[in-house]
């Protein structure tokens, strides 16, 4: 049987989830009656959200020209912050299905998935979807994506993941165009780990694409990385649900394996699985380890202690190896973790599955990002929390990350976004031409300035029509100072925050008004102060809870009213000195409203 290895790839909400769907059904992997939305989006979190979250493998079988083909694909996420999910799908695979929204044309991430598989060096097949819409130009954006991406317009096919339209053709053309894996199953067995889930009763199900050789249930296998050996007690194909296979599976085939694998250390992604008996000479290249983009800090809070978070965060790290994780400690918040992510959606995501999935609550500190420090003896570090600044008197320099962001927006925007680049110190680069109506702008900006509210504010003044997409270009120096908060006198370091000099006093008058919203009222006054080093550049007072303690005076001398009051501010100084405040969730993220 002919095997075909192929991912489908596209900007976030062009159609992706709904053609794998109608490929499931026009292979007749799933019937009319089984259909539903988003087959392939198996976790609630992505049925709520409308995205995908993880890629899904599924393999289905076609009959094109009297033979028959067997179909491995991936639905891929379409999020910038998903992009590593989308990079260890391309390694997989030989081909992608690149779709294009017959509506909005050729978007930001349209753009960076082409290019990811090309440099995988991927054939690449393009589907102009949605023709089915009344403001559809389907010929209008085969030319756009001719003209952007360099894919020959008259190749490109048209169809609607909706009504089913032109699926069978483009189902045909993947036989047909994309080249067949080139794998030998009498080689040494070679098979990448590309994903694992945790199973409570199977324990870890790993997810493989044979390279080369071949596997089967009773193989003793040896996984290279950890040099750790197991048997396998299952291997089976995603149909789209999970199922066993009796006979071997051969080299370009994907599927999944069971072996008992009960430590979640024992895997890693990107590892290489051979036959412990006959071992392959080398391991694959595997996949290039993730960057992460923006830090926080989770600590359990409610019911929920230290080690049951620990426990969700390691189980959810099998899922997804995009996000990084090692123990901190707070003296406002007591031991948690600081994680790493590759964007804001990211970490949001991982919070909701942290609390759904691993039952946890959990308090999160105000996202930053990483900084490097040029010490005063020539040593160079990198910080992601502001609390781990060293001495002022030991800085030489502190450099901030710096993104290339390309920003795909209608042309009667261009004159907004540039206002708003320059409010969060961006540096024009070059504008581009891209059709009648839309055109690119490439900035340079700090990562800290786009991480919160850039991409909300760029939907808002292009009407949802504008799409960013950025990629870490490196660090440079900036007039940078960390901001400390001081609650009632004593220092938070889960609300510092490195800023800008100029922007310093500006932004903690801004963040402290903020803060007074977030924070009740106690029964004692509170001071919110902000400091840069030991001089106050901001304060802000809540007051305390106002209790009539002259109520039940009637009439009488005036000194009987003071004695009362005099006693009342008494026990509030004392209460004040050994009261404790408490800090709402929603006053960490206020520090990164900039109030724009």
């Amino acid at each position: 049987m002919k095997i075909r290895n192929f991912c489908i790839i596209a900007h976030i909400d062009h159609g992706k989830s709904t053609l794998a769907d109608r490929m499931l059904q026009g292979t007749g992997a799933v019937t009319a009656r089984e259909a539903r939305d988003q087959t392939l989006d198996s976790m609630e979190l992505e049925r709520e959200r409308g995205i995908t979250i993880k890629a899904s493998a599924v393999t289905v079988k076609h009959t094109c020209d009297g033979e028959e083909y067997m179909l491995n694909f991936i639905d891929t996420p379409g999020h910038v912050d998903f992009h590593y999910e989308v990079s260890r799908a391309l390694t997989a695979c030989e081909g992608a299905v690149l779709v294009v929204d017959a509506t909005q044309g050729v978007e930001a991430q349209t753009v960076a998935n082409a290019y990811m598989a090309v440099e995988s060096n991927l054939d690449i097949i393009t589907v102009i979807n949605k023709i089915d819409l009344p403001s559809a130009m389907p010929e209008d954006i085969a030319l756009e994506t001719e003209h952007v991406l360099g894919l020959p317009a008259d190749e490109a096919i048209f169809c609607s993941a909706k009504t089913g339209q032109g699926i069978d053709e483009l189902l045909d053309t993947i036989c047909r165009k994309l080249p067949p894996p080139k794998g030998d199953p009498k080689a040494k067995t070679q098979a990448l780990i590309f994903d694992a889930i945790y199973d409570d009763y199977r324990g870890v199900v790993v997810y493989f694409r044979l390279f080369q050789g071949h596997l089967a249930a009773g193989d003793k296998v040896l996984m290279m990385g950890t040099s750790r050996s197991f048997t396998i007690t299952e291997v089976g194909k995603f149909t789209p649900k999970m199922t066993a296979y009796k006979q071997p599976m051969y080299a370009g085939e994907v599927g999944y394996m069971v072996a008992n694998i009960k430590t979640l250390d024992d895997v890693n992604v990107g590892d290489t699985l051979t036959r412990e008996l006959d071992p392959a000479d080398e391991p694959l290249p595997g996949y290039k380890e993730p960057v992460p983009m923006v830090f926080c800090d989770f600590y359990p809070t409610g019911d929920t202690e230290f080690d049951g978070l620990r426990d969700a965060i390691s189980r959810l790290h099998i899922n997804d190896a995009s996000f990084t994780f090692q123990p901190t400690s707070s003296e406002a918040l007591g031991f948690g973790f600081r994680c790493g992510f590759l964007g804001m959606l990211h970490m949001d995501i991982v919070q909701e599955r942290l609390e759904r999935e691993g039952n946890v609550t959990i308090v999160q500190t105000a996202p930053t990002v990483t900084y490097e420090i040029l010490k005063a003896g020539g040593e160079v570090i990198q910080i992601t929390n502001p609390a781990d600044l060293p001495d002022p008197s030991q800085i030489k320099e502190i450099r901030e990350p710096i993104v290339q962001v390309e920003i795909i927006c209608p042309k009667d925007s261009i004159g907004d976004i540039m206002k708003l680049c320059g409010q969060r110190r961006g540096i024009y680069r070059r504008q581009q031409f891209l059709s009648e109506t839309r055109q690119i702008l490439d900035y340079d900006i700090p990562l800290a300035e786009i991480i919160y509210d850039f991409y909300d504010k760029l939907k808002s003044i292009t009407s949802g029509y504008g799409t960013m997409d950025y990629h870490l270009k490196g660090f440079s120096y900036e007039s940078l100072v960390k901001m400390d908060i001081l609650v009632n006198g004593t220092l938070v370091d889960a609300l510092s925050v490195i800023v800008h000099r100029e922007k310093a006093e500006q932004r903690g008058r801004l963040l402290l008004v903020k803060l007074k919203k977030q924070i009740d009222k106690h029964l004692f006054e509170i001071p919110l102060q902000a400091a840069i080093g030991g001089k106050i550049i901001a304060r802000e007072t809540i007051k305390s809870v106002g209790k009539n303690v002259t109520a039940k005076c009637y009439g009488g001398d005036v000194s009987r009213k003071r004695k009362l009051l005099e006693k009342q501010k008494k026990g509030k100084e004392r209460m004040k000195r050994v009261g404790t405040v408490d800090i709402p969730q929603t006053a960490f993220m206020a520090v990164l409203d900039t109030g724009e």
